[in-house]
């Protein structure tokens, strides 16, 4: 598409947003809702709408190569992406799951289960490639040194006696010897079946010729019945046209467009940067000393005013203040001067009032909940408000006729960077000036100001000299790569495996909202785990904005993911590092047994880890089996291996990590029931349980599963069938049958004898399926989790959550 197409994109997506903008952002828009259904209801709508924009904004933020707005795409993008995390955090606290199911928004709105995916931004790992390559290069490079160093045996040639080499020689020529007489004898064979043959007659050759005739002409009208019965299916729909399973022209020439816009973003953005040094430098050389004299000039001017309106020298205002910036604000002086000590009175009295404000703050909350449920005030509004202002003031009517080529505007740069040079020349402005109003108070007003100026001086660097305790490092002599090296060697940073996150197959759920409306909570299907995971996990994890969007959005440390073994928990974490560009830290009980002993030892190792997770982010810590360091009894065997040793320490080092870091802690673990509840849910704020997968799931990872492993999907193969009886199998289950299944010489036989599903039934059987027994077992143990505990209390006691409402009464009982 061209650059107008992606254009008129963005204008819609902008009035989309706007469009919510104007119903969130009203002060009467957020009135308290006493239905929670109700309510719920607008949050699932505000969430899929932000959602499409989403959508959309990433498909133009992905093709557009103007620098500029691209600048601003992506500031808007990810206020987007912040405000569907609030959403999505809303929604959980509300209805208290962490799986929900949209199927009247989704009609209304008259969408697919598709548009609710959430879509992985491209740019998470494009615009990082540069330091993602120099990670990736300096972590090959020590696994080659530590290969090296740990396994020398392989390189050496082992030595051959004459008599073993003779041996191997021998065997080789015999079996080519015999292979050649195999063929001679079957050679000979057929020629004496020829000779053999006697002369028939004519009766012979009519039966002959009748009984080809019968082959021929049944092959004949079975093809043509084929051939019908497909174009039939074709016409209907029910099947696909063969020639578009094959990628058609239009396509490819589409793909490769977006990859040369690809290349052309860069070389844009290239030209851009350099422009900006350039037109800075010009505009400081051209501009600046001018700038400096009239703000010098102003500034004077303002210092005569202040002594004929109030009879002295005013105080220069404080760089905290913005320095000279509030002179020219437009006011008078004396107005500036009451400005001043106003600022002065609330900070001193700032402590009591803060309390006080608490307080109110805390019994405005408490009337609010007992008027009913309101939405939580939004970090991101504001921020997408300037976005979309700045869309419509500017971008929105340009005229971009004579730049077709989509090139960066210098005379955007020029007015940006003036305000940055302004500022600069200000502060220097602001030192001279100072000193030039101490010499003029020095000669005219020699005895006002000058003490208590110095005590204010002193007041504040008491203040400031107050810090917090740093914490100590460990390691301040080390450089980066020594510290990755030893822990490559230990085997705690690893190499991630290439899987995506769209490779975790699954269906939507469409079951779910049929059964929570019949009161029976459903399991969640592997599509809305991919969902769940994208918003927990990759988003905040890929956003690579300011530290300030980071700050916003919801904060989410560390993730537990639940569910019997071989569901694709492993597969999930290396998904989520694939898609980041993440690093991998292998923290596990089993891989941290014997490593680093003592407490010192611990205290390096975490030290370490979290040290080089911070600087080599984003960054996923991995803590595989996490039950054990939670054990309420450790068995026997595994005692030795001391498997609670993290227990105390890593929760500390959990509450180092902060909103600007982008690290995040996933626990899996297939046996949660035998770790201690309460000290594991401490640990991780989200736990997502993983099911078994239903039946469209099922029937998704056999076809795909099947296709990528050679084997191909025919009408012999009733893939229906195979879904259904493997219900409660894994994918795990689903790979190792396939692979015993589909193997090389089955691939070759496949023309002649396709596939079917009694080859896969007997090597499942031979596999143990997770049994509802131990799906229920997980289920209850979820439903004692915080989260669960809730949604219980939902469901069984709405006449408790409805009191609250009703006002005062309902208080006074609820004190009673």
């Amino acid at each position: 598409m061209s650059q107008r197409t992606y254009n008129e994109l963005w204008a819609d997506a902008q009035l989309e947003l706007s469009r919510l903008l104007t119903e969130e952002l009203p002060a009467d828009s957020n009135r308290p809702q006493k239905d929670r259904v109700v309510f719920f209801q607008r949050l699932a709508m505000l969430y899929v709408r932000y959602l499409q924009v989403f959508r959309q904004l990433d498909k133009v933020y992905d093709q557009v190569v103007h620098p500029q707005k691209r600048r601003v795409i992506q500031a808007i993008l990810e206020g987007v992406m912040g405000r569907v995390l609030e959403l999505k955090n809303e929604m959980v606290e509300k209805e208290f799951s962490e799986y929900h199911y949209m199927d009247d928004v989704l009609h209304d709105l008259k969408l697919t289960p598709i548009d609710l995916e959430i879509p992985i931004p491209c740019y998470f790992i494009n615009e990082c490639s540069k330091e993602l390559q120099e990670q990736k290069m300096m972590l090959t490079d020590i696994l080659k040194m530590v290969e090296v160093t740990e396994s020398p045996e392989p390189l050496m040639a082992k030595d051959m006696s004459q008599e073993e080499a003779i041996k191997i020689i021998q065997v080789g020529e015999r079996a080519r010897q015999g292979r050649l007489r195999a063929k001679l004898n079957e050679a000979s064979r057929n020629m004496n079946r020829m000779y053999r043959i006697n002369d028939p007659g004519t009766v012979g050759i009519e039966l002959a010729a009748v009984s080809i005739q019968k082959v021929w002409r049944g092959y004949i009208q079975r093809k043509r019945a084929k051939i019908a019965r497909d174009e039939e299916m074709i016409f209907l729909g029910m099947v696909m046209d063969p020639k578009y399973r094959v990628p058609c022209p239009a396509e490819t020439t589409a793909q490769a467009n977006e990859a040369s816009t690809r290349i052309k973003q860069e070389e844009y953005d290239e030209d851009y940067q350099k422009s900006i040094v350039a037109v800075t430098n010009q505009l400081r050389d051209v501009e600046g000393h001018d700038m400096s004299k009239t703000m010098k000039e102003q500034i004077r001017q303002w210092f005569v005013d202040c002594r004929d309106a109030t009879g002295s020298f005013p105080d220069y205002p404080d760089e905290e203040d913005g320095g000279s910036a509030l002179i020219f604000a437009e006011k008078n002086p004396q107005e500036l001067k009451e400005e001043i000590a106003a600022k002065e009175e609330e900070e001193s009295n700032n402590k009591p009032k803060g309390k006080e404000e608490k307080k109110e703050k805390r019994g405005n909350d408490a009337e609010e909940e007992e008027a009913g449920l309101k939405m939580l005030p939004s970090a991101f509004l504001s921020d997408l408000e300037i976005g979309n202002k700045t869309f419509v003031d500017f971008w929105q009517t340009r005229n971009e006729s004579k730049n077709f080529n989509q090139r960066h505007e210098v005379e955007l740069i020029k007015e940006e960077k003036r305000k940055v040079i302004e500022a600069e020349i200000r502060v220097q402005v602001d030192e001279q000036m100072r000193q030039e109003l101490a010499e003029w108070k020095l000669a005219v007003d020699k005895d006002k100001g000058g003490k208590t100026k110095g005590n204010a001086k002193k007041k504040k660097a008491s203040k400031s000299g107050k810090k917090k305790k740093k914490e100590k490092d460990l390691t301040a002599d080390r450089t980066l790569e020594s510290l990755c090296q030893e822990l490559v060697e230990q085997g705690l940073l690893k190499k991630a495996n290439n899987v995506r996150l769209q490779d975790m197959l699954g269906d939507y759920s469409y079951l779910g909202t049929t059964l929570r409306q019949n009161d029976i909570e459903p399991m969640p299907s592997l599509s809305d785990v991919r969902q769940v995971l994208s918003l927990y996990a990759i988003i905040p994890l890929g956003m690579k904005g300011s530290q300030a969007v980071h700050e916003k959005a919801p904060l989410i440390k560390a993730i537990l993911l639940a569910g019997p073994a071989g569901v694709g928990k492993k597969m999930l974490v290396h998904a989520i590092c694939h898609e980041t560009g993440a690093n991998l830290f292998d923290l596990s009980p089993l891989n941290t047994a014997g490593k680093y002993p003592g407490k010192s030892g611990l205290a390096m190792m975490l030290h370490m880890v979290f040290k080089v997770a911070r600087l080599l982010q984003p960054s996923v810590i991995w803590i595989e089996d996490a039950e054990k360091m939670f054990y309420k009894k450790v068995p026997k065997e595994e005692k030795e291996l001391d498997p609670k040793r993290l227990k105390k320490d890593l929760p500390k080092s959990l509450k180092l990590i902060k909103g600007e870091d982008r690290v995040l802690i996933i626990g899996t673990t297939k046996d949660p029931i035998s770790a201690d509840l309460k000290s594991l849910c401490k640990m991780y704020s989200k736990i997502i349980l993983i099911p078994r997968p239903d039946y469209g799931s099922r029937y998704i990872l056999w076809k795909q599963l099947i296709k990528k492993w050679g084997g191909e999907v025919t009408k012999a193969l009733d893939l229906s069938c195979l879904a259904k009886i493997s219900d409660g199998y894994t994918p795990g289950d689903m790979v190792r049958v396939i692979q015993s299944v589909v193997t090389k010489r089955r691939i070759l036989q496949q023309a002649n004898r396709p596939l079917t599903a009694a080859e896969f039934v007997a090597p499942l059987a031979k596999i143990d399926p997770v049994f509802q027994e131990e799906e229920e077992a997980l289920k209850s143990w979820y439903a004692k989790t915080p989260l669960g505990k809730k949604r219980i209390r939902a469901a069984t006691g709405k006449e408790e959550e409805e009191a609250p409402v009703k006002g005062k009464d309902a208080k006074k009982k609820g004190k009673k």
